[in-house]
């Protein structure tokens, strides 16, 4: 038996695809058709909203957190063919990186276990996959792979951490 022990007033004014917990469990960011990217936090069973982010063009399908040791980092993923990487400084949520190198809906974005440093995977509609590499100095190198699925891909995650070369090397 299934009993319900909370719920979450989003205040998303269209459907939610997707919901995802940080690492200590007390943020919440959602995302919706809506085009917006909300993160609450959550303590004693209740959740306050603390961000709104704005820019999406379309229908955002995931988001994802990055390791705590990178600071506040989420990453989302869109119809609009982008992925924004967005950073909380002092309290307040921006847009850190986009990328917009997709030619369809960018579907699924996965950061790399925290031991391979800061990367993060982005799988599309149109068949590729792109490997978003962020530096000390706060570039970010990417890499796209054509042709990875011939029909899209929907989805994309990482293995678990299991030696030390370098990720470079092996993607």
């Amino acid at each position: 038996m299934v009993s319900i022990l909370n719920t979450v007033d989003t205040s998303h004014e269209d459907m939610i695809h997707d919901a995802q917990l940080d690492y200590y469990g007390t943020r919440l960011a959602t995302c919706s058709s809506d085009r917006s990217v909300k993160i609450f936090e959550v303590k004693n069973n209740a959740q306050t909203l603390i961000a709104d982010l704005r820019g999406h063009e379309g229908p955002v399908w995931e988001v994802a957190w990055a390791h705590p040791m990178f600071g506040n980092l989420l990453a989302s993923a869109s119809y609009d063919r982008k992925v924004v990487i967005w950073k909380e400084i002092n309290g307040t949520w921006n847009k850190l990186y986009e990328y917009a190198n997709h030619d369809s809906s960018v579907n699924s974005v996965s950061w790399a276990p925290h031991e391979y440093g800061l990367i993060l995977v982005c799988g599309s509609s149109d068949g590729s996959i792109s490997v978003l590499y962020g530096s000390a100095d706060g570039t970010w190198d990417t890499r796209k792979i054509g042709g990875a699925h011939t029909i899209g891909c929907n989805a994309v995650s990482w293995a678990p951490e299991i030696g030390r070369a370098s990720c470079r090397e092996r993607v």
